[in-house]
């Protein structure tokens, strides 16, 4: 088992330090504390995640509705008169 780079002995060592810093009545309320904070991060996390694909979509649709209904710009057609154009030299 190897959460983050930490090993099992590493994970039961730091449970064994906050156990005797916190101890057994303080432990679960600091366990539940940083549970909620995880899940409020994660929600978090979803709500900007959501904002920023919705957002994106509304942009996307947008240059889509744009490109359908501007006319297509065609270039001007030159003289087929090569005499009559003004970029050769007479």
């Amino acid at each position: 088992m190897n959460i983050f780079g930490i090993g099992l002995p590493e994970m039961a060592l730091i449970m064994v330090v906050a156990l005797l810093i916190f101890g057994p009545k303080k432990l679960p309320e600091i366990g539940r504390s940083m549970g909620k904070a995880i899940r409020s991060f994660q929600e978090a996390s979803r709500e900007f995640e959501s904002e920023f694909k919705r957002e994106a979509d509304q942009i996307e649709q947008a240059v889509k509705t744009t490109a359908e209904l501007e006319p297509k710009q065609i270039a001007p057609a030159e003289s087929e008169n090569p005499a009559a154009s003004p970029s050769q030299p007479s």
